[in-house]
């Protein structure tokens, strides 16, 4: 794992007690990532029955009761608070829930201040069926993602999440089935957690917005999921959970875990924006295009530029970069880089000229 600045943290723990207590004697701004899976105030009022009159496994424990909403609201400003004073104000948050939950606290987070980023659907392939047959079957779960602070700059690796999705943007609707087979804890053949979450779930939220190193904090941990995730990634995690149940099986679980030995091109996502800037008129002067040379719009594109010597465009008696003339083609915004095509003199293919900008950052390493 990358070796970074930390204050004095306890990284790498399951730490038993209640979250808003526990992050009370933490320094300020110490947390990149916080994921929380809090209960969900289901507001259960009788039993669930198969149709073969087996009872369904519910979430009837006693951490999810709260007397109203009132009281919910109460504990949810708790530990929003908490968990706001310990994370950066460049670090992001990630809270699930389902209808019973998820609108009052994405209202409390906003009237504290929070971003909201994007809220993504799990739907899940597999959901438990409504067996009563009186409603739809919930077939998904909520994640809102939120910055502390409007507009500061935040982790989003979103080259990784096309890489994941096959080089396409990742949409805001994942579809994942829900914890099962040898993945579910159990206890004596039962359910260990009624909320257990998938590790695919947590691995596209750890994966898209935090980086190797990193401190991870999930204040409701549960049987570890978040943690087991974080340390295949290599990120340092911090597991808060008041059941002891669900901390000795999240220890246990977590110390088995041996990650791949630390190789930052291995767990590190280039970001092409964080590139060494190359200027267009670069091209030129190494003699990769020439002064009057064609340009196409898109590889199969009619629409044709001609290469100044000092850099520009000339497109329909208009000068301007690449970029500019591009956005006026399109009439939308234009990475000219990718857009702007020339031909190749042996084999006469067109090809974008980012492979020229290429070859000058290999001359320049």
């Amino acid at each position: 794992m990358p070796k970074r600045k930390t204050v004095d943290l306890p990284l790498d723990q399951v730490l038993q007690g209640d979250c808003v207590d526990l992050l009370d004697s933490w320094p300020a701004e110490c947390v990149d990532l916080v994921f929380a899976d809090p209960p969900y105030n289901l507001q259960l009022n009788q039993e669930l029955w198969r149709p073969n009159q087996t009872k369904v496994d519910a979430v009837e424990d006693a951490w999810d009761q709260f007397d109203d909403f009132a009281a919910y609201d109460e504990f949810t400003r708790g530990w929003l608070s908490a968990c706001r004073r310990v994370l950066k104000k460049t670090g992001t948050l990630w809270v699930i829930g389902t209808y019973h939950n998820i609108y009052r606290v994405g209202a409390i987070m906003q009237d504290m201040g929070f971003w909201i980023l994007n809220d993504v659907l799990w739907i899940k392939t597999n959901p438990m069926p409504n067996f009563r047959g009186v409603r739809f079957t919930n077939a998904h779960e909520t994640l809102l993602w939120v910055q502390k602070e409007r507009g500061a700059k935040y982790t989003f690796h979103h080259h990784a999440m096309k890489a994941l999705n096959e080089d396409k943007q990742m949409r805001n609707d994942w579809t994942i089935p829900i914890c099962s087979g040898k993945e579910r804890l159990k206890i004596n053949g039962k359910k260990a957690h009624s909320t257990q979450k998938p590790e695919a779930l947590l691995y596209r939220v750890l994966q898209s917005s935090s980086n190797p190193g990193d401190v991870v904090l999930d204040p409701f941990f549960g049987t570890g999921t978040t943690g087991a995730v974080a340390k295949r990634l290599h990120r340092h995690w911090i597991g808060i959970e008041r059941e002891s149940a669900y901390v000795e099986l999240a220890r246990e679980r977590i110390a088995n875990i041996v990650p791949g030995e630390y190789d930052s091109e291995i767990y590190n996502t280039p970001d092409p924006r964080k590139r060494q800037r190359i200027p267009f008129g670069t091209l030129l002067e190494h003699d990769l295009l020439k002064p009057g040379q064609k340009l196409f719009f898109g590889k199969n594109g009619l629409e044709t530029a001609r290469v100044l010597s000092d850099g520009a465009l000339k497109y329909n008696g208009t000068r301007g970069s690449i970029h500019q003339i591009g956005k006026i083609i399109r009439h939308a915004p234009c990475n000219g880089w990718v857009h702007w095509f020339y031909e190749d003199n042996s084999t006469g293919e067109r090809l974008p000229i980012d492979h020229l900008r290429e070859i000058i950052r290999e001359q320049m390493a």
